[in-house]
């Protein structure tokens, strides 16, 4: 049932999928649209940034298209359950967000502007949701890197809830938390608009700037 209890409510450890030792899957080498590694080190001086904000297919080609980012990939954080898979993150039984990795050049690209984007690009007022698509896979949820990313995470929060305000929305209901475990999502979900440009993924801003 698509509204049904436990796909809105993050499971304890209790009712949480066990998951796996290691990755059941393999992922591209590199990026479909960049052409830059999907899993290397990240190059000096750049910096990693996550966020989830609903469906990760178009979010992803969102960030890929900034001037100033490396590389992106999707997918899955802030869960129970380790090296999960798609359908079992789709199953509310492990607790992990749908997310895009964004590694970009800060003298390019500034942590506050890819926070701009973040806000603009949903809303995160909904909780476990975005339009349709409902559970806690599709949450508002920033996973920060450095205690510099926490503070301007939260910084940013108070000012875009000043403006949701503003313009009648309610609370916001992203979390911010330091990043524990990234894991990849499958090869078909990377870049997946670029692989399958007539793919459907709504973004569902709501026309609400942060200045």
């Amino acid at each position: 049932m698509l509204f049904s209890r436990h796909k809105t409510e993050l499971p304890g450890a209790e009712r949480a999928l066990p998951g796996r030792d290691a990755r059941p899957f393999d992922v591209p080498a590199k990026h479909a649209v960049l052409g830059t590694p999907l899993e290397s080190e990240v190059p000096d001086g750049f910096e990693v940034s996550v966020f989830g904000l609903g469906c990760f297919w178009g979010e992803e080609k969102m960030f890929w298209d900034l001037a100033g980012v490396w590389s992106t990939s999707v997918g899955y954080a802030a869960g129970v359950t380790p090296h999960p898979t798609y359908d079992e993150v789709c199953s509310g039984r492990t607790g992990h967000a749908e997310v895009v990795r964004v590694v970009a050049d800060p003298s390019k690209l500034s942590y506050d502007d890819l926070l701009k984007t973040f806000w603009e690009a949903h809303d995160p007022t909904q909780g476990m949701r975005q339009g349709n698509d409902i559970g806690t896979q599709y949450r508002s949820i920033i996973l920060t890197t450095t205690p510099d990313q926490q503070s301007k995470a939260e910084a940013s929060r108070a000012a875009y809830q000043q403006a949701l305000t503003a313009k009648g929305y309610g609370e916001i209901k992203t979390s911010i938390v330091p990043l524990e475990d990234y894991y990849f999502a499958e090869d078909y979900h990377q870049q997946y608009l670029a692989k399958n440009p007539y793919g459907y993924c709504p973004i569902h801003a709501t026309g609400v700037t942060l200045n």
